[in-house]
């Protein structure tokens, strides 16, 4: 018997393996049977998907079930980018979403993530119960469903198209004046995921000169997993150094991801971006509020923050967290070095479209690239690298480790641990300012090692000081 789990963001598994017809619909009545917990059966929920393969088939598979608990579906009618699902979550007051993606996991991975009213991804306490009401389900396969169009005639299904809405909301959030007075060129890769015709659009709009790849639709994603990461954006890094692009800007499958290329086709982390983005946020809209980071991600966050006088909230990993700090107002911007952000006064969800839009709009305003604009902070607050490092867990490694990590070690690669944090793994931070987290993934049968430190000397010793602590 499948065992329903959400992780980090949402449930995700193999197609045909256990994502099934049969366990999607068991997951979407228990989150039916949430829903009617909570007295918010009357005021609908938003449906959405992804490219991947029957993902629209799962979406409609749903919508029956949420017919037959009595809940209204609004269905987007294509393929629709996470960050406009909550962005109709809290235009329409729906009782919260159901999306299908795997967000950036390889095209054999499909997920259903549940989003509350609020707009974010679901909080634990949420998940745990949906859980709870899903096991129930699985034992007896329950959930109650109407057929498709007899549901859709009889007003229990909506289509929608989401993307003017959104992009409405992009407007007032990004100066696109700015951009369109910069007279920048991009290359832009959407990896054949849902920014197709969300970021090129908008960019066009702004008469920003667009290379565009991979804007159609394909259920493989180009037989590569589709993550904006520097591996996997080969293209589009050729694309600006050989074309002398300003930037390339990629979105992963759901496009709640962002990859930043700079001039010259130098991929930037996510890390340094967020920094870039806190600093420029501040000076140019003079927003108040802290900054919120997960337990992963760099440091070099709290030193520009420190540069401003703002307050550092760190959060397991996991946008949950940081959402619920951007929809209580506590924050400028939220990110994670897993290249999810967003900003004050926007959805508390990981938004890639709207990363790639400031960055743009950073780039055009200072008229500097990224890369100068990062020397320009190492310059204020000193440099700063980071690496991870993904390790197999094996059933061994796992034993070992936890019994290594019950009783932290007081040094670590000849120098002294000044403090060890636990929100989420075990992260120690030495009495140079450097440090590292070890955290078993979530989702995946790995160590996740995360190394930060001044030089990228001291970045290698880390890492071979970390990969022998966990492995041996």
């Amino acid at each position: 018997m499948t065992e329903i789990r959400f992780g980090t963001s949402g449930w995700r598994g193999v197609i045909a393996d256990d994502f099934t017809f049969e366990n999607v619909k068991v997951v979407t009545q228990a989150i039916a049977d949430y829903i009617a917990e909570s007295g918010m059966t009357d005021r609908g929920i938003i449906v959405g998907y992804d490219p991947r393969f029957l993902s629209e088939r799962f979406a409609m598979a749903a919508a029956e079930v949420l017919a037959g608990a009595g809940i209204k579906t609004f269905l987007s009618d294509r393929d629709i980018p996470t960050p406009a699902v909550a962005c109709e979550i809290l235009r329409r007051g729906t009782a919260g979403a159901i999306n299908f993606t795997a967000s950036h996991n390889p095209p054999e991975y499909n997920g259903l993530k549940f989003s509350p009213d609020w707009g974010g991804p679901a909080l634990p306490e949420t998940t745990r119960r949906i859980e709870k009401l899903a096991r129930a389900g699985m034992k007896e396969k329950r959930f109650q469903s109407l057929p498709f169009e007899e549901a859709r005639e009889k007003g229990w299904i909506e289509t929608f198209d989401g993307r003017d809405a959104y992009l409405g909301r992009i407007r007032e959030l990004v100066d696109l004046d700015v951009i369109r007075s910069s007279g920048l060129k991009v290359a832009v890769d959407p990896m054949f995921g849902t920014a197709r015709g969300y970021l090129d659009r908008i960019l066009r709009e702004a008469e920003v000169a667009v290379t565009l790849l991979h804007d159609g639709r394909d259920p493989y994603f180009g037989g590569r997993p589709p993550e904006p990461s520097e591996e996997n954006i080969d293209e589009m890094i050729t694309a600006v150094r050989e074309g002398g692009l300003d930037l390339g800007l990629g979105t992963d499958g759901d496009a709640d991801r962002f990859g930043i290329v700079d001039r010259g086709g130098r991929y930037i982390e996510a890390n340094m971006i967020i920094a870039l983005l806190l600093d420029y946020l501040i000076r140019t809209r003079g927003w108040e509020g802290g900054v919120a980071r997960s337990v992963a991600s760099s440091h070099l966050i709290d030193r520009v923050a420190d540069l401003h006088n703002r307050k550092v909230y760190e959060t397991p990993v996991g946008f949950k967290y940081i959402g619920d700090l951007i929809s209580s107002g506590k924050v400028v911007i939220g990110g994670e070095e897993s290249s999810g952000l967003t900003i004050r006064g926007h959805v508390p969800e990981k938004d890639g479209i709207l990363a790639c839009l400031l960055v743009v709009e950073m780039v055009a305003r200072e008229g500097k690239s990224v890369g100068e604009l990062l020397a320009g902070i190492y310059a204020r607050v000193g440099t700063i690298l980071t690496r991870r490092v993904n390790l197999k867990l094996t059933p061994i490694v796992k034993e070992n480790l936890a019994v290594k990590l019950a009783d932290p070690p007081s040094a670590f690669a000849g120098r002294k641990v000044v403090q060890v944090v636990t929100i989420d793994g075990t992260k120690l931070i030495l009495d140079d300012g450097s440090w590292v987290l070890m955290r078993p993934s979530g989702t995946e049968p790995v160590v996740r090692l995360y190394i930060e430190a001044g030089s990228m000397d001291a970045l290698d010793a880390l890492t071979s000081a970390g990969r022998d602590f966990i492995l041996n």
